[in-house]
């Protein structure tokens, strides 16, 4: 066993490392979410109803090619924990690892889109500032180390301050972000995955295809760790 080794065992005797997913203590070389977790999180896949619900989700935009989701997001679960910690407990690693997973998981089942830009979806400045990063650009980043895809944060600008998405109706959702996002000037691709964490209506994700649609982008495809039930 080297000096390394030694030390990471003495460390996690005094200060032990636990699940984000499960609380339960990490062991060996089991990092952020355990083995157990990593398995048993539920998965939405791309067969059943949840695969369904996804190719409906944009249909009223034909430029959005496919539309993907890593797992299941239910009230007091394990992946609303992990969330949890990734957006208010500061845990960078659990958005990184949760891309890295996806990403790893859509090539293993050879439904990686074809793309040549990954962009995440930006948060206000204020908000940014308040949380000291944005949770979507650590699951772009995870999932660009997985697949190799580039990734980029700053060719999407939010340029309105909005309140949450929580709580409001379809209807409001889609009027609570309308115009709120801008291009960088000169930014044009021809295949975009755009990544975030939850999709519930979609409204912050259409808003954003529309956005860049109009800056001469033609072909989407939408990412998210988690898919609400609502």
């Amino acid at each position: 066993m080297n000096l390394k080794q030694l030390l990471r065992d003495f460390a996690d005797l005094l200060f032990p490392r636990c699940c984000e997913g499960c609380d339960r203590v990490l062991q060996g070389n089991e990092a952020t979410i355990c083995t157990l977790c990593r398995i048993s999180l539920p998965r939405v896949g791309n067969e059943g109803i949840h695969g369904e619900l996804l190719q409906f989700k944009f249909v009223n935009l034909p430029e959005v090619l496919s539309t993907h989701s890593f797992l299941v997001f239910t009230k007091k679960s394990k992946v609303q924990k992990l969330l949890h910690a990734l957006k208010y407990k500061g845990n960078k690693e659990v958005g990184i690892l949760l891309g890295y997973m996806f990403g790893q998981e859509l090539q293993v089942s050879e439904h990686l889109p074809d793309a040549g830009m990954i962009l995440s979806i930006p948060l206000h400045r204020k908000k940014r500032k308040q949380r000291g990063y944005n949770q979507s650009d650590l699951l772009a980043e995870g999932f660009s180390n997985a697949t190799g895809i580039p990734w980029s944060g700053g060719m999407l600008e939010r340029v309105k301050y909005t309140d949450t998405q929580t709580g409001k109706s379809k209807v409001e959702r889609r009027e609570n972000v309308q115009g709120v996002f801008a291009v960088k000037e000169g930014f044009s691709a021809e295949s975009i995955i755009l990544i975030d964490d939850v999709l519930t209506t979609g409204a912050t994700l259409e808003e954003c295809t529309r956005t860049l649609m109009a800056a001469g982008c033609k072909r989407f495809h939408i990412l998210t760790i988690a898919l609400a039930q609502h």
